[in-house]
């Protein structure tokens, strides 16, 4: 489907609802709290608050079936290269299951399986040994994945080990990290595809002379030879490939640190969860499937309402991170601004993606949502089912999550504007029946799908990251002048200022 065809229509529907607000819509569908909810598994999502009706959703519904959304999951997990400006496959569902048909996914599987058994090798060496405490580092999608699954799961943990990360090239996150650790009882991962990772490589140089014997030394890299030149012994360094990327990325030996947080059988179950939404996302009709709603939902708000920010607010602590996770896994993925045929988009593509765990971030930025002059769409987050026993707590927590859903849909009228509500703010809100491996896998499969499908509609690729690579090759251009007063300042006049202004102020 031609992009000014679908974006014509959805500008038709948007003016259409222009002066229908939350509250009418529901008036006009006493049903619609039912209708517009799906639930997959233990993930159950409403979508009764955002500002799409029934004509909208068919309008939506049909754009999605323009744009061949099933054939382009398809081809995802089959192996066909989706990543199109390097030619790759993006096989991360092989991961989790045989799913796909092609032989390329066939062949990922077969891989996947034998970096299992080495991972399980590896980690039962450790379990084995007097470690307790594992350092991960690494950084972007070989930090944030781990990192989010290894704090969210924290109460499925198998308890055997401590699991810190680095990942900050600041030498003030690693003094202070080992200052708390013991070098006879610590062990390292190094994640890096190319194992040449400033910041990976920075820290694991400090890691690896505190250490001070390999045998603690660990990593996950697709270049062994420079693994093992730089100390890691050949037979403890895990395999990465270049058809997952990084922020896709813990599924894989990415993941090994998640795997000895909360054990083999809780790795296992965080990948079943993840391949359920692989399943319903690849056999489920485009009208009930939650994958397609997530997107469609997105791209409403992108393209239709014109809303160029979205908040990820999550009433669980253990998920404090995932606002993070989504912001790479989205903005990296959809921060593009070119076509397939190398064109511009013509349209919007990716919102800023930001948030932070209830109830702290009602006493920080929701004044904003509430009252701002801006419209920020977002997705709520709760668990039905704590893991604690403090019931109290959880249920306020819940009428929390409820009671700002309810306010931000309906407002409050008042004769004073200053305590005036005007509502009308666009949101989802989603339940994990519990926060466990099968729900987080499955809730991080969703948005990975989602942003899939929405880069297919927009024509971009979601699976490269040229944007990244600028300001590391001008980092590694500055850095012999940063660290030497007697090179030559660089050519650009206003970084010269301000190299300047540093050489004179340390």
């Amino acid at each position: 489907m031609q992009t000014s065809a679908w974006l014509d229509t959805l500008a038709f529907e948007a003016a259409r609802l222009l002066d229908r607000p939350l509250t009418a819509l529901a008036v006009d569908d006493p049903g619609r709290s039912r209708s517009l909810a799906w639930r997959v598994g233990p993930l159950y999502a409403n979508y009764a608050r955002q500002r799409i009706d029934g004509p909208a959703w068919q309008a939506l519904l049909q754009i999605a079936d323009g744009a061949r959304w099933p054939q382009a999951l398809q081809a995802l997990v089959d192996g066909e290269p989706v990543n199109f400006t390097e030619q790759r496959a993006a096989l991360h569902t092989a991961l989790r299951g045989e799913i796909g048909n092609g032989p390329a996914a066939r062949a990922a599987q077969q891989q996947a399986l034998a970096a299992r058994e080495r991972i399980e090798a590896l980690a039962d060496a450790l379990i084995a040994s007097e470690v307790t405490d594992i350092v991960n580092v690494g950084i972007g999608g070989s930090d944030l994945g781990p990192r989010l699954a290894v704090d969210a799961l924290r109460d499925h943990g198998a308890g055997r080990f401590r699991i810190h990360f680095l990942s900050n090239v600041d030498g003030h996150a690693a003094q202070h990290l080992l200052a708390t650790l013991e070098p006879r009882r610590s062990a390292a991962v190094l994640v890096s595809k190319s194992f040449g990772t400033q910041e990976t490589l920075l820290n694991g140089t400090l890691l690896r002379d505190w250490l001070g014997d390999p045998r603690h030394l660990y990593a996950v890299s697709a270049n062994v030879e420079r693994a093992a030149a730089f100390g890691v012994p050949a037979a403890q360094v895990l395999p990465m490939w270049d058809w997952v990327g990084g922020r896709y990325s813990l599924w894989s030996a990415v993941g090994f640190a998640i795997r000895l947080a909360i054990g083999a059988d809780g790795f296992d179950r965080l990948h079943s969860g993840a391949a359920m939404i692989d399943r319903h996302a690849l056999q489920t009709p485009l009208a009930d499937n939650l994958v397609v709603r997530q997107a469609l939902t997105s791209i409403w708000n992108r393209n239709a309402l014109g809303y160029d920010s979205h908040a990820i607010l999550p009433y669980d602590e253990r998920l404090r991170l995932l606002p993070a996770y989504l912001q790479q896994l989205t903005m990296e993925s959809l921060g593009k601004s070119v076509r397939r045929d190398g064109l511009p988009v013509g349209c919007g593509t990716v919102p800023v993606l930001w948030g932070g765990a209830g109830t702290d971030c009602q006493h920080s930025f929701f004044q904003a949502l509430h009252q701002g002059t801006d419209t920020l769409p977002a997705d709520l987050i709760g668990v039905v089912r704590p893991d604690h026993a403090h019931p109290d707590n959880h249920h306020a927590l819940l009428a929390n999550l409820l009671a700002q859903s309810e306010a931000l849909a309906n407002g409050s009228a008042s004769d004073d504007p200053h305590r005036h509500y005007p509502g009308n703010r666009p949101h989802t809100l989603m339940l994990l029946d519990a926060l466990t491996p099968e729900s987080l896998g499955a809730l991080l499969a969703l948005h990975e799908h989602s942003v899939y499908l929405q880069s297919v509609l927009w024509q971009i690729d979601a699976f490269d990251q040229w944007g990244v690579e600028l300001g590391k090759t001008i980092a590694g251009r500055l850095l012999p002048a940063v660290g030497d007063d007697s090179a030559a300042l660089p050519s650009d006049p206003v970084t010269a200022e301000l190299l300047g202004e540093i050489r004179r102020r340390r």
